[in-house]
């Protein structure tokens, strides 16, 4: 049987137990004054681990409503999301160089800025944390962690390159549909135009009304997948050889991943932490405390104005990039249907082509007499509409991704979805998309 003689710790030895790993990084960090070359990812990774699981064991023994335990629960807190928000910003850093974005000078510069505030917060956490495990006894002489226990993961050195990094077997669907899923996302995004730097007063009106940890945490959910996907799916390896345009291609999404896991944290940190909504008066007291000690508008402005700023400007930039790849990765091919019979393209027959050619994200083209309307626009096959019915045309012909024609081709076959009277009818299972 199992040696059960730890079930039996009591709360005073567990808190002892699960400080001391805690403990020994913060006075290793009080123990400098100078942050330069203190702060690794293995650093950062040891203050996440043992910061989580005293926080874990706090939130399991009621600290959240001890007056007296609160204040260093709230710490351990803080302490774990912004050295989450420290390994992301740090891989970031270490990682540019392999980095084919646009901006990345001036990216480097405002991203240094950011590790600063992060680093000098959890310096200043650093004292208060300790002091604040002596006033509850949790430690009497602890040893701080030398700088050994923590060498950086970036060397000079570089393995031996002896395994081709090429495409996957050329997986073109995959690569179109990565690249749409990408367009789709950056769309969506585009909510949160971002045109200049805000001011205080902007940054809290945006936090969290507009930009919030719920909405960034979702985008951060769908990029990730993107990314899971291509590395499965289009491509493997590192950023140093194989397919220039799709390391490019990766350099723009995993930017954008690692920026809103940032996000996310700061925005965690200031609306659970940061913000007033406690009405007891040991809530107020220590969020006063902790706004002291971690800046809530240089907060809110690393986050917004670094950000969000960055992340915007990267989905733009990327989406050129994802168009030329849909642009390489596409077939290509030429339809001839019919027009809706009696009605012609009128608003439903308009706006099932666009949709059809929304869904694949391809170039199609329709095609009246010479003159070129975008399919993927309903007011543009409206507008080609108006040129059929005036000079009396019977046929029309669609150019572009053959994905998008093959369909087109099936809704013609069915009068594009209406009888003769303008009503709806069935479409078959291959268009259930437009239903």
């Amino acid at each position: 049987m199992e040696n059960n003689e730890s079930c039996d710790l009591s709360f005073a030895e567990r808190i002892k137990f699960y400080s001391r790993p805690y403990v020994r990084c913060l006075l290793y960090i009080s123990g400098t004054d100078n942050p330069n070359n203190l702060f690794t990812k293995s650093l950062y990774s040891k203050l996440i681990t043992s910061s989580h699981l005293l926080e874990d064991l706090l939130d399991f023994h009621g600290a959240k409503n001890n007056s007296n335990w609160y204040f260093y629960r709230e710490l351990a807190a803080a302490v774990r999301h912004l050295s989450l928000a420290g390994y992301s910003q740090k891989h970031i850093l270490n990682r540019l160089v392999f980095y084919d974005i646009d901006r990345k000078e001036d990216f480097r510069k405002y991203g240094e800025i950011v590790l600063d505030f992060i680093n000098n917060s959890l310096m200043n956490l650093a004292p208060v944390i300790n002091s604040e495990a002596l006033r509850l006894g949790v430690y009497d002489k602890l040893e701080a962690y030398a700088a050994s226990h923590f060498p950086d993961v970036v060397t000079g050195e570089k393995l031996e390159y002896d395994i081709d990094d090429e495409d996957k077997d050329q997986q073109q669907d995959h690569v179109v549909r990565v690249a749409n899923e990408f367009i789709s996302i950056a769309d969506d995004f585009d909510t949160y135009e971002f045109y200049e730097a805000y001011d205080l007063e902007g940054l809290k009106q945006l936090v969290p009304a507009k930009v919030n940890e719920v909405s960034i945490r979702r985008f951060e959910m769908l990029v990730h997948n993107l990314q899971s996907s291509f590395d499965t799916y289009v491509i493997h390896g590192g950023f140093q050889f194989g397919n220039r345009r799709m390391k490019q291609f990766r350099s723009y999404f995993s930017v954008i991943f690692h920026l809103l896991q940032i996000m996310g944290r700061f925005l965690h940190f200031y609306e659970r932490h940061l913000i007033e909504v406690g009405y007891k008066s040991i809530y107020k007291e220590v969020r006063e405390k902790l706004s002291t000690l971690v800046s809530p508008n240089l907060l809110l402005d690393c986050t917004i104005n670094y950000g969000l700023h960055f992340v915007n400007h990267y989905f733009i930039t990327g989406r050129k990039v994802a168009h030329e790849i849909l642009k390489e990765n596409v077939q290509k091919g030429r339809i001839r249907v019919p027009i809706p019979r009696d009605l012609g393209f009128h608003c439903r027959p308009s706006l099932l082509v666009a949709k059809v050619v929304q869904k694949y994200g391809g170039q199609v083209e329709m095609v009246v007499n010479g003159d070129r309307f975008d399919a993927g626009s309903v007011l543009d096959v409206q507008w080609a509409g108006g040129k059929i019915q005036k000079e009396k045309i019977e046929a029309v012909v669609f150019e572009g991704d053959v994905r998008a024609l093959r369909d087109i081709e099936i809704l013609a076959g069915v009068n594009y979805g209406e009888d003769r009277m303008g009503k709806g009818i069935s479409l078959p299972k291959d268009l259930h998309y437009l239903r």
